[in-house]
Order: structure tokens, then sequence, then C-alpha cells
């Protein structure tokens, strides 16, 4: 419209008002944005999310380093001894700061050492937390479990051990009473290794019976604490009496305070006289109840198997006077009747469950090892998948072997079972080292001198019979008003090994009289510091046992074994006589020493070493598992086989 001519005269149109543009009105873009103009100039741009959560982040680490970081103050428990990692974990602090306050106290510690409980306490007291001392066989506590209520008891088998003298048929009794348990069940039979067995009466009772050879597993066991048995079945042949292990295995069971069933045994021989017997026993305060007395005695027969169910009847019937219960529902506990390793299937325990149930998957502590069930037998090899109270069975997964008599707990994890494990080994150590004292004749002395020791016990093995009588007859006349001699078991050949656990048992002193201690049984001594005494005159052994027995005694001479040599071949040369090629089998044998030659390990020499050689050359000394040639002076009746036992005089 402006545009168009306007016509002469005609008033100018109203000029059409710009609208004004304010301070804060944005000025509209026009044409292109530079990056000057797109970073500012002025104009304000909006703030992007994380640029607010980066400002929150700064804010609050500002905070938290204006407030006090808050310490946790934490009740540490310190055994006797704990090793840095552990403390710190307990701790909760890095180990490297423990390191650290260790060497301030001037303690160098790896990570892995151990460091003892007051350097523990100071460590921990410096770091702000409570030091909690606990003793170290603390880890032992409530392993036993709670005290069963009655209403949780049910009955169980009674557990027998049969004992009785060496030839009056206690394995023959046992393998009868087998027999008729494996006709009654099927054929095939029991595996003879299990140690214990149960058997099945026809009324369905079962008894379990515990097989030790003779009375050693038993005296093992009592010398450990194990509460095993029962109900003792002894042993007495009708036509041979009462022997001297049969009075041994009276006096072992009146000891355990255990009940007695006498089986008199062999009455289908003609010179039985059970009669006899029972008349005999009353000397060891054994009254049948023939006699008036409360002792239940059978006649039985293990050949014919007469009255085999009389015996079974009377074994029932005293466990029923005993009124023997035990809460199956609970973790198992148990004694160790033996243990072995078996190549291919590693420490293998026969045991017996006492209270509980053992089933596999357990992780339980036997002695001073421990384990988790892989598997369970029972006495017929038989794979079970749990065993009651009672019942003896045979369990792989242990990781060593555990002695006979050892406490067998189920405990509830692998930590546990470790720690106590951890500990009795530490013990066990600690004992072997403080042992070598114990179970020594001057410990003896010491003990009748105090006037605690009443008699002195020894055991006596001797070469012949008429040695051991004639010992026998010296000891008894040696006997003073207020001490004598007890001589706990007596018999012929080496000293072995159940001859060493009686003496540990009943810490008694082992007497050889021209006769020697097995490798096994000398190796058992010498751990369990038992001391044998060898002998070769009666006078000398008499003379030392009055010394004792007054408290008096002091050894001035002393005899060390230096050595075992075994000889392989016997060679004649002239001029010299007869040579000796042996091999070192123990120690050394030394040039000038004492020597004794044993055949079976009785001696049948002793005398001076004349001549030692290695190959052509005189030698000082041979040592163990090198050959050498030796001649004996003024003997001459070497014989292949035979084994030279080196020894010197220590005054």
């Amino acid at each position: 419209e402006d545009d168009k001519p306007r016509r002469p005269g005609a008033p100018a149109a109203p000029k059409r008002p710009v609208p004004a543009r304010g301070r804060e009105e944005p000025r509209r873009r026009a044409g292109k944005i530079t990056i000057a103009e797109a970073l500012g100039d002025g104009e304000e741009r909006m703030r992007s999310l994380a640029s607010y959560r980066r400002a929150r982040e700064k804010q609050k680490a500002r905070e938290m380093a204006l407030a006090e970081p808050q310490k946790f103050v934490r009740n540490i428990v310190i055994p006797e001894t704990i090793t840095v990692q552990e403390l710190a974990n307990r701790m909760a602090e890095r180990a490297a700061a423990v390191i650290k306050s260790l060497m301030n106290m001037g303690v160098m510690a790896t990570i892995t050492e151990s460091i003892d409980g007051d350097t523990a306490e100071l460590v921990v007291a410096e770091f702000g937390h409570k030091p909690v001392r606990v003793s170290e066989s603390d880890v032992e506590i409530g392993m036993a479990g709670k005290e069963d209520e009655d209403t949780h008891l049910l009955s169980r088998p009674p557990v027998v051990t049969v004992m009785g003298h060496v030839d009056h048929g206690k394995t023959s009794l046992l393998d009868a009473i087998r027999k008729t348990d494996v006709a009654a069940h099927e054929a095939g039979g029991i595996t003879q290794h299990i140690g214990a067995y149960q058997v099945t009466d026809a009324a369905g009772r079962k008894i379990t019976f515990i097989d030790t050879p003779g009375h050693a597993a038993f005296t093992e066991m009592r010398a450990r604490g194990a509460k095993i048995t029962d109900i003792v079945v002894l042993t007495v042949a009708a036509d041979d009496g009462i022997m001297p292990q049969t009075v041994e295995a009276i006096h072992h069971a009146r000891a355990a305070g255990v009940p007695i069933v006498v089986a008199i045994n062999k009455i289908d021989k003609p010179g039985a006289n059970p009669q006899r017997i029972r008349t005999d026993l009353l000397q060891h305060e054994l009254v049948t109840e023939e006699l008036g007395g409360d002792v239940l005695a059978i006649e039985v027969s293990a050949k014919t198997g007469h009255n085999l169910d009389k015996l079974e009847e009377a074994i029932l019937l005293q466990a029923e006077i005993l009124d023997l219960k035990a809460n199956p529902d609970r973790a198992a506990q148990g004694a160790v009747i033996e243990a072995k390793m078996e190549r291919g299937r590693g420490a293998v325990a026969t045991v017996l469950v006492q209270k509980g149930t053992l089933k596999v998957g357990d992780i339980f502590v036997a002695g001073a090892e421990w384990g988790r069930v892989r598997a369970l037998s029972d006495a017929h090899g038989r794979a079970i998948k749990e065993a009651g109270p009672s019942t003896p069975v045979e369990i792989v997964g242990l990781n060593g072997t555990p002695a006979a008599g050892d406490e067998f707990v189920v405990v509830e994890d692998e930590n546990r079972a470790r720690q106590v494990s951890e500990f009795r080994q530490r013990k066990d150590r600690q004992s072997r080292a403080a042992a070598s004292a114990r179970g020594t004749l001057q410990q003896m002395f010491d003990r009748i001198q105090a006037g605690e020791a009443k008699e002195l016990p020894v055991l006596v093995k001797a070469d012949a019979h008429g040695s051991v009588e004639a010992i026998l007859g010296s000891i008894e006349k040696l006997a003073t008003a207020e001490v004598k001699v007890m001589v706990l078991h007596s018999g012929i050949g080496a000293v072995n090994e159940s001859d060493v656990t009686l003496a540990r048992a009943s810490k008694a002193l082992i007497i050889g009289f021209n006769v020697r201690a097995n490798p096994q049984a000398r190796e058992l001594a010498r751990r369990d510091g038992i001391d044998i005494r060898y002998y070769s005159i009666i006078y000398d052994l008499t003379d030392d046992l009055k010394k004792a027995l007054s408290g008096l005694m002091a050894p001035q001479l002393k005899e060390n074994i230096l050595g075992y040599a075994e000889i392989r071949e016997v060679f004649t040369i002239t001029k010299v006589g007869k040579v000796a090629g042996c091999m070192v089998t123990e120690g050394v044998v030394r040039r000038g020493g004492k020597v004794r030659l044993l055949r079976d390990n009785v001696v049948v020499h002793e005398g001076e070493l004349s001549q030692l050689k290695r190959f052509k050359d005189d030698a000082r000394e041979v040592k163990e598992g090198f050959e050498c040639g030796m001649t004996f002076a003024n003997y001459n009746d070497i014989q292949k086989g035979d084994r030279v036992e080196c020894f010197e005089i220590e005054r």
C-alpha cells in the first residue's frame, strides 16, 4: 500500500507502530550461529545433569573429610599362639599394618609366622580393640556335647571282651560263637581283620564282641582312658585251672570296674574238673552262683559248641542288670579299637560307636587325627550308610592313623576338626618330649621315697623257665614291711610290644634276663620312656631291686647300646678262626666295644670284639647300612643269622 502513488492533496497515511524490544528479551537470531556465540559472550547456558552430579559428589567428599571416621571396637579372641594373618583378619586390619606395629615393638614376623598370646594382646590394644585371652585347650570345650536326657535313651547291645590264659581257648571260643552266627545268617562269613563284630541270637538280640589279642589291646585302651567294655568273659580251661594270666585278666577287669562272666572251657576233655575251677576262683574273690555268689559261670566247649547259647544268655542277663542305654539321635561318639594303613585305602580305623549315630559324610576327630567318613563297612564287610550305638564299624577317610583307645567324636565343621587335631598334635609332641623321664627307675625311687608307691611293679622276661622261677623266688624274698616288688607278668622269650604296653599302663619296669627286646618293642619303649633293664647275673638283678626298694639306688655304671649287626655269612680263615661277615642294621659297631651274640633274641655269648674290618683294612667304627668283618675274642661258635649287639659301659 505504501508503494502506491498518493493522490495530490491527500492526507499522509499514519505510520504502523514498531513493537519496542525489551532489555531482557533475547535478540532474535539472524543467520548462522558462531562458536563464540554458542560458548557465551554473556549468554548463559543450561547446566547439564552430569555437572550437577559432580558438584554434589564434591560436596559430599568435603563433608566426609570434615567428619571424624568412626572406629569399630571389636572383642578379639587371642589363643596361646596365633599367626599374624589370623590376628589381622580378626581385627579387620591390614596385615601390613600389624607387621609394622610388631616391628615398632622389636618383633620381626612375617605374615605366616606365629606370635605368642602376650605379644598379640599388645598389638590388639595398640589398634584400640579389646583383647580376650583364651586357653589353647578351649577348642576342646563342648566337644562331648550335652548330657542326654533319660527320655532320649534307648537300650543298646552289650560290648564284650574275651580274656584269659594263653592256651585256654579264647580264640576258639570266639570262632565257635562266630561260626554259629555265620551259620545262622549266610555263608561267606565275617572278615577277621575288623577286630570287633556283632552276633545276633535266636531272639534277635545283639552282642558286640571285641577281638583283642590277649590283654595287650585291652590294657592299651585302658592306658588311654577308653571305657569300651561292658562285660569281660573270662575263659578258663577246665583241665588246666587258673594260671598266672588268668589272674592278670581278673586284675585288669577289676581295675576297669567291669563285671566278669566265667566261661569254663574244654569240658569235653577227659581231665576236666569244672568244680575245682569254681573253688579256685574263690581265692580271687570271684564267688560263682553255685557257691552262693553273683558271678555267672557257664561250662562250655568251643570244640563241640556245647552251651554256647547259655553263655550268650548269661551275657545278655548280665547286660540286663547293667541296664545299658544310649541316645542314638545325636552326633556320634565312640572309641578307636584299631587303626592301620592299607594300600589303596589310606588310613583305615575300626571304631566302636558308643553314643549317637555315625553317618557317611560326617566330619570327626579321632585322637590327634581328623577326617571325613568316606565309607562305612560293618563286621561282615558290607557297606552301610549309618551305624548306631554299640556297633563296630570300619571307617575310611582319616588323615592319619590314630592309636587304639583314642576318643572318637563327630564335630560340626572341618575348621573345628582341624583346630582340635592341631592342638592335640602339639600336646602330643610336648608330652613326648617330657616323657623321656617317665617310667624310669629313678622316678620310681623318688615315688617310693616320697611314700607314694607301696610296690615296685616289674615285668620279667627270661631265656628259660628255670631262670624265671629263680628270679621270681628271689624277688619274693626282697619284700619289706613298707614296699614290695609286684611282678605284673613273667614269661619266656624276647621283650615284645605287649610287654611295653602293659608296662606303660601300669608304670612298670621291664627286666630282661639273658633276652633282648625286639626292634618294635625297643622303639615303643624309647617313645614312651619305659625303662628296660638287661641282666645276665641274677645277683646284679636282685641287688638293683633291693636298692630300688630302699630308694638308695644310684647307678654308677650305665650300659649304652651302640648298635646292632646281622651275621650274613661265616668264613673260616686259617690262623684266624671264624670270621663273621656282617651288615650293620642299626647304630654303629665300634672297635674296642663289648659285644653280645644274640640267637633268636637270646644271649649266647658276651665278650669283646677282637677285630673289625672294612674290606681288608682295620676300621675304627662301621656305621648303619655298611658291611664289615668281625672276629670275637675267645669265641668261635657263630652262625649265619645271629645278631651282634655292640655296647659300651659308661661310668
